[in-house]
């Protein structure tokens, strides 16, 4: 890990990058922004880990935990709410056997995001698979695609 966040720093100070940069590299090296990173980088830098952490935690492109292979976002705003996106994330966790204070499953094959508007109003409820939208989506129709990328893996 200490190599690749050498290699990090160094492009780091090349670039003349800044705390975005960095985080960017780290997810895309590791999958996440582990915690150990931040530390070591910190200390490298001597810029409080609490910069890191603040910029990390503020940006949804940035994540502190694995995630996994497959990505489920499903739309929590009004329109989505109100067309049932609750139920299809009941489902989602309990089809793929996640826990209710998680989001990720064991073998890291599904995450589920769960956000608050994805700015579809007209096809809710909504959700995104793998960066592909289906709106106006069904509980039938989201197991069904659940059972697709299952049977694809």
């Amino acid at each position: 890990m200490e190599e690749t966040l050498q290699k990090i720093l160094d492009d780091y100070k090349k670039n003349n990058g800044n705390i975005i940069t960095i985080l960017q590299d780290i997810e895309k090296n590791f999958g996440f922004i582990p915690e150990y990173a931040v530390n070591w980088i910190s200390k490298k830098l001597d810029i409080p880990a609490s910069r890191f952490f603040g910029c990390a935690t503020f940006y949804s492109q940035f994540h502190l935990r694995h995630r996994g292979k497959n990505i489920v976002t499903v739309c929590r705003g009004t329109a989505c709410h109100v067309k049932g996106s609750e139920r299809l994330i009941n489902r989602l966790l309990m089809e793929l056997d996640i826990p209710r204070d998680e989001d990720t499953t064991a073998d890291l094959k599904f995450t589920v995001e769960k956000v608050n508007c994805i700015g579809a109003c007209g096809i809710a409820p909504v959700t995104i698979l793998n960066n592909e939208v289906h709106g106006k989506i069904t509980l039938d129709k989201l197991m069904k695609e659940i059972k697709k990328i299952k049977a694809g893996e």
